[in-house]
């Protein structure tokens, strides 16, 4: 369950054009805005329904929302992944990110992912997978997680299965097969 979130985390960035943007934890309110946000950034709506699934799951970790002026225009979530081997290891994937499309290259994911991590970090997570796009998150410090020794579950291109350290040396100790969530597997 997401409510380990604390409400008064906050922060405020610039997008390009020089918007004030917020990034937030979610609020009840802000649900219907999510979705409408996540199946406008992808060509279903699967991540909009795994968001919903996800958020009353005790592995929902983080949900924040980036908004400008008082509107949600993109998603952020978090949710803990387990490693066959090493059933111990605190580590988070982020998956579902969105971004309206009129909003997309405007910095607005970006504050969210740098957002993000600092808030996995602050709650004593280790590490952050990703599934996502080789160009854009290793700004952020991903690298492929094959370079650990690290795999997913999911059949998926090296360069795009990636993890970043939180935690200083937490990768040393981390290795084999990630599982998210079970309710990835609809998506």
């Amino acid at each position: 369950m997401i409510d380990k979130v604390p409400k008064q985390r906050q922060r405020a960035a610039a997008t390009r054009d020089g918007t004030l943007l917020r990034v937030r934890p979610e609020e009840e309110a802000d649900r219907l805005a999510i979705q409408t946000v996540n199946r406008a950034a992808f060509e279903t709506s699967a991540e909009a329904t795994l968001v919903d699934v996800l958020r009353a799951k005790p592995s929902a970790v983080a949900s924040l929302v980036a908004d400008i002026d008082g509107q949600v225009v993109g998603h952020i979530m978090f949710s803990a992944v387990t490693f066959a081997e090493q059933p111990a290891a605190r580590v988070v994937g982020l998956a579902p990110m969105a971004v309206s499309p009129e909003n997309q290259r405007a910095g607005v994911g970006s504050a969210l992912v740098r957002e993000g991590l600092k808030l996995c970090k602050q709650l004593g997570y280790q590490a952050v997978v990703v599934l996502g796009y080789p160009e854009f998150y290793p700004r952020f410090g991903f690298v492929p997680a094959s370079r650990y020794a690290i795999r997913c579950e999911y059949d998926a291109p090296d360069d795009a299965f990636m993890i970043v350290e939180l935690q200083p040396h937490a990768l040393r100790s981390l290795h084999g097969l990630v599982r998210y969530d079970e309710a990835f597997a609809s998506v």
